[in-house]
């Protein structure tokens, strides 16, 4: 079967394929899961994992940051051609995701939440997000119950509140931001 005629999922297996042809002990990939289907996404990191199984080093490139959280061990952030974080996936997405943060969805009362919020010791920043508060803060849950229990003694009505996991695309985002250049 001619090569032009595969589905982008095969075209990029045979890729990967000629590549380990001569059985190196790195391979760099460049946005390996681009244009795949959810499928041969799958299919494409399942290979990636066995393949580090058998000792292979594998450096990859992408813009599909949730899906290195799954795929790698370590991670470097590059911007502007410098190396702005570097380490154990966890541990980058824990060194620039400081303090914890919530989602709080009220009813009609955004502004009346967000100014009770922001003079708060513990919060660090409140934006909206998606017609939420998002608020980041430092503590622990039993700061958090303190947090929701100031708006709900303030007579806001809450109908949402949720953390959020800080993940590798926040991470990027910070390391990145134009205040830590």
């Amino acid at each position: 079967q001619a090569v032009d005629t595969l589905s982008r999922g095969l075209k990029q297996r045979l890729c990967l394929a000629r590549a380990l042809v001569h059985d190196p002990a790195v391979l760099l990939l460049d946005e390996p899961a681009s244009g795949l289907d959810p499928r041969a996404r799958v299919e494409m990191r399942e290979i990636l994992k066995e393949l580090q199984k058998m000792g292979k080093t594998i450096v990859i490139s992408s813009h599909i940051l949730p899906e290195l959280t799954e795929l790698c061990t370590m991670v470097g952030i590059i911007d502007q051609g410098r190396m702005r974080a570097t380490g154990p996936v966890q541990d980058v997405i824990r060194q620039l995701t400081s303090g914890r943060r919530l989602r709080i969805t009220v009813l009609g009362q955004k502004e009346e939440a967000a100014a009770l919020l922001k003079p708060l010791a513990m919060i660090h920043a409140v934006t909206t997000v998606n017609g939420a508060l998002e608020a980041e803060y430092e503590g622990d849950d039993s700061t958090a119950a303190a947090i929701l229990q100031t708006l709900t003694a303030a007579g806001i009505k809450v109908s949402a509140f949720n953390q959020l996991e800080g993940g590798l695309e926040d991470a990027f985002l910070k390391a990145t931001s134009e205040d830590d250049r």
